[in-house]
Parts: structure tokens; sequence; C-alpha cells
């Protein structure tokens, strides 16, 4: 099983910033939003879920899939500043 890694990971914070986490490839991504994520849904929610998916499927875009996270995060408030 190849794993891309993403040219930057994607820090997120969980429980009031109390539990930090370094997503640094699709799969992860797509673990931390199936169990992680304080609210599943919404437009950004979906596209990158469905985003690392593709990748995970495929092994291609996995820049995209970086994007669509980092968006998702920022949109969610578990982006680590």
């Amino acid at each position: 099983m190849i794993v891309e890694i993403w040219d930057r990971p994607v820090e997120v914070s969980f429980d009031n910033g109390n539990h930090f986490l370094s997503v640094r490839n699709s799969r992860e991504a797509l673990a931390c939003l199936m169990a992680k994520w304080p609210s599943k849904g919404g437009a950004h929610y979906a596209r990158a879920k469905r985003t690392c998916l593709k990748t995970i499927e495929t092994q291609a875009g996995s820049q995209a899939a970086s994007e669509a996270f980092l968006e998702a995060a920022r949109v969610a408030g578990v982006l680590r500043n």
C-alpha cells in the first residue's frame, strides 16, 4: 500500500485545544474527518472527505486533498494557528 505524504502537514486541535494532531496524508485526514471532526456535514467537510477518498483510491491529487482538508479545518475552527 502506497501512502502519499503531503508537502506540508495540517495541524488541527480538538477538545478546546487540549489535543493536537498533525495530519500528513489523505488516509490520516479521512480518519480525522470520520472520527474526530466536531461537525460532520457542510460543503467543506463533504469536499474534504470526497477528495481524500478519491486520492486514496487513485493515488493522485494529494495536493487537492491537502487543500480541501485545510479549508475544512479552517471552516470548522479546528485549524491550529
